[in-house]
């Protein structure tokens, strides 16, 4: 069940990427800082599922929330809405995915660019999904 947006704080993201190894530090940071680009005026939270989150206040589907990442040995992961994954099946052919997750290697640099593409996308989904 989806919380209401009153039980979304902002914050904790710093905290949530301190806790993970060492060696994941980086690419967790990267990852934030190319979500930060892409959407420097979403409001980041770990309340959602105990995971780096990002949404917009405003009557959007999904409590506005439009992408997530985490770690996961030996992954970073990046959560987006599932049609994302669908859609950029050719350039994801690479790395682990699921309905909703593509997993990237912790220990590599991420391919930043690819990033900022997804998470894009899941934005547009979210706010596409909303209008219905």
């Amino acid at each position: 069940m989806a919380k209401k947006k009153s039980d979304i704080k902002p914050g904790g993201v710093e905290s949530y990427i301190a806790k993970c190894p060492k060696n994941a530090q980086a690419t967790l940071k990267d990852t934030r800082a190319a979500i930060r680009q892409v959407a420097p005026d979403a409001v980041e939270t770990v309340n959602y599922f105990q995971i780096p989150g990002y949404f917009y206040t405003g009557d959007y589907a999904y409590n506005g929330m439009f992408v997530w990442f985490s770690f996961k040995e030996p992954f970073m992961r990046l959560h987006v809405w599932p049609p994302v994954i669908k859609n950029h099946k050719k350039e994801l052919a690479g790395y682990p995915t699921t309905t909703a997750i593509v997993s990237f290697p912790a220990d590599k640099k991420i391919p930043v660019a690819l990033i900022k593409k997804l998470v894009r996308a899941s934005l547009k989904a979210m706010k596409d999904n909303s209008k219905k």
